[in-house]
């Protein structure tokens, strides 16, 4: 019990909420933040403590967790007026597990060396589902020596804590996952369309595929077709899952991370206008396999 030390958590939305719980479960004292006051409600009544600014966390606790929507909003959170620099103490680990540009991580973390703490980014694979069970993937950078004071908190959250390289290449390995995901999705609700079109059954063709060089995580675990299987986004009209404003916005940092490293991604920029088409024609809050519908839907493609 003696290194259950108060842990800082800032960011209690869809996924930080979720992460909080799962540290508080595990017998951490937990210093709360959010922006919006009402989502630390629930921590108040769980023992937490909830404070007014990030600053105030770092003044209450050396290991804070942040768990943030974009870049402009970590950035506030750590160099804002109330920010985290403000109060930090010397030795504080300060682990980030939002998906932001890894150029945006590896500045903050000069910042925060500057004040002689030590900063991790540490984002995450897995969904809403797997924070709530406890599952995530954690892919960390940041200095090795650090790694398993950051993997003891991150066990709690999480089932694989996988150590990338420096800072920077755990928001490397997130972006080049999710693009790929992006990309083989689509290309599962093109092939799917194709054959419905062609007059195969589509739970048939899904059961082809998955027994063919064609399988992959989109056809064989999270297929974008009603109806193929159960317990996936697909069948509950795209409720729920990975939100197509969140992959677009994954894609968006994959294209600046591709431009910035003169690197070719042409699948990787056409998926990410294709998400880009799909939040402007209403699918924003839809899971990301919503793209079969509307391929269905926009005979213009």
């Amino acid at each position: 019990m003696a290194s259950k030390t108060p842990v800082g958590f800032i960011g209690l939305g869809n996924m930080g909420n979720p992460m909080a719980k799962n540290l508080v479960k595990h017998g951490y004292p937990v210093i709360a933040y959010d922006v919006f006051p009402e989502a630390c409600k629930e921590f108040q009544d769980l023992g937490a403590q909830v404070t007014e600014s990030p600053a105030d966390v770092a003044e209450r606790a050396d290991r804070i967790i942040t768990m943030l929507p974009s870049s402009p909003n970590v950035r506030e959170v750590y160099t804002g007026a109330n920010g985290i620099l403000k109060k930090v103490k010397k030795g504080s680990l300060l682990i980030d597990s939002s998906t932001i540009d890894p150029a945006v991580s590896k500045e903050l973390a000069k910042a925060v060396e500057k004040m002689g703490a030590v900063f991790m980014d540490a984002p995450v694979s897995g969904g809403v589902g797997a924070a709530r069970a406890g599952n995530l993937t954690f892919m960390v950078g940041g200095v090795e020596q650090e790694f398993n004071a950051a993997k003891e908190l991150l066990t709690c959250m999480g089932s694989n804590v996988i150590y990338c390289g420096e800072v920077g290449t755990g928001q490397a390995a997130k972006i080049c996952n999710n693009m790929l995901l992006a990309i083989s999705m689509i290309g599962t609700a093109e092939t799917m369309n194709l054959g419905i079109r062609l007059g195969l059954d589509p739970k048939l063709l899904a059961k082809i595929l998955n027994m063919s060089s064609g399988r992959c995580w989109s056809s064989d675990t999270y297929n974008p077709v009603p109806g193929v299987m159960e317990g996936v986004p697909s069948a509950n009209n795209y409720q729920g899952g990975f939100g197509t404003t969140l992959m677009a916005k994954d894609l968006g940092l994959a294209q600046i991370s591709a431009t910035n490293s003169m690197t070719p991604v042409p699948l990787g920029s056409q998926a990410h206008q294709i998400y880009r088409m799909m939040c402007a024609k209403g699918y924003a809050l839809k899971d990301f396999s919503a793209v079969f519908q509307f391929l269905r839907e926009e005979e213009t493609l």
